[in-house]
């Protein structure tokens, strides 16, 4: 649902004529005695990932406005991901880098457990390097240490050939990054940094292997 410069609304969006049709069985379904009060509108707005266009809050608040107007309810939003998503990145290091298949693999130590977005259904995250390095982009896949064939955080990706040791930012991980996170392989999850201006604190902390097996109990 891209906004229209100029224009702050969507007439005939998808979302828009969904929202219509919600309301107006909330209007039939008021007339014929049912008591309702509250009508969630869910979620609806989206971040910029790689080159999506997604509306602004502004527009996207009076486009459900003007489709739930007369229906006497109480509106409920749920937009988690246009306030989170962009709040977070995920840190990686570079392990390694090799040639396999004539494709150039860097290899990182950040995997699927850690952002599972990627491998679940291909969704595509900006790759960047913390510190920009010199020279001529090339085209790299991002990829990680898990044994799954599907441990790929980035096909395609146009990089300066980055070096053992470089940080590299997986960004817009903060919806569905730490929440989708898992053990598998046996990999701990990563800690989380809150920062605020020059500011940090630890808000997570690493998970170490002995809480892998923390809560396993020993067999007879």
């Amino acid at each position: 649902m891209p906004s229209t410069p100029g224009h702050g609304r969507c007439v005939d969006c998808p979302l828009a004529r969904a929202l219509r049709q919600v309301s107006r069985l909330y209007r039939e379904l008021r007339s014929a005695g049912l008591a309702l009060e509250w009508l969630d509108v869910g979620g609806g707005l989206g971040i910029r990932y790689r080159d999506e266009t997604p509306p602004s809050p502004e527009a996207w608040a009076r486009t459900v406005r003007e489709a739930t107007a007369g229906t006497g309810a109480t509106v409920l939003l749920e937009p988690g991901r246009v306030l989170v998503g962009n709040a977070g990145v995920l840190l990686t290091r570079v392990l390694y880098r090799k040639i396999a298949g004539g494709r150039t693999l860097v290899i990182v130590d950040a995997g699927m457990n850690d952002l599972l977005r990627p491998a679940l259904y291909g969704a595509e995250h900006a790759i960047v390097p913390v510190v920009p390095r010199r020279g001529r982009p090339t085209t790299v896949d991002v990829v990680g240490p898990v044994c799954e064939s599907t441990d790929v955080l980035g096909r395609g990706r146009r990089l300066v050939l980055p070096a053992q040791g470089d940080l590299l930012a997986i960004r817009g991980a903060g919806a569905y990054g730490m929440v989708m996170a898992s053990t598998y392989n046996g990999r701990p999850r990563p800690a989380e940094v809150l920062v605020d201006g020059r500011k940090a604190r630890v808000v997570r902390r690493r998970e170490s292997v002995e809480d892998l097996w923390r809560g396993e109990s020993p067999g007879r």
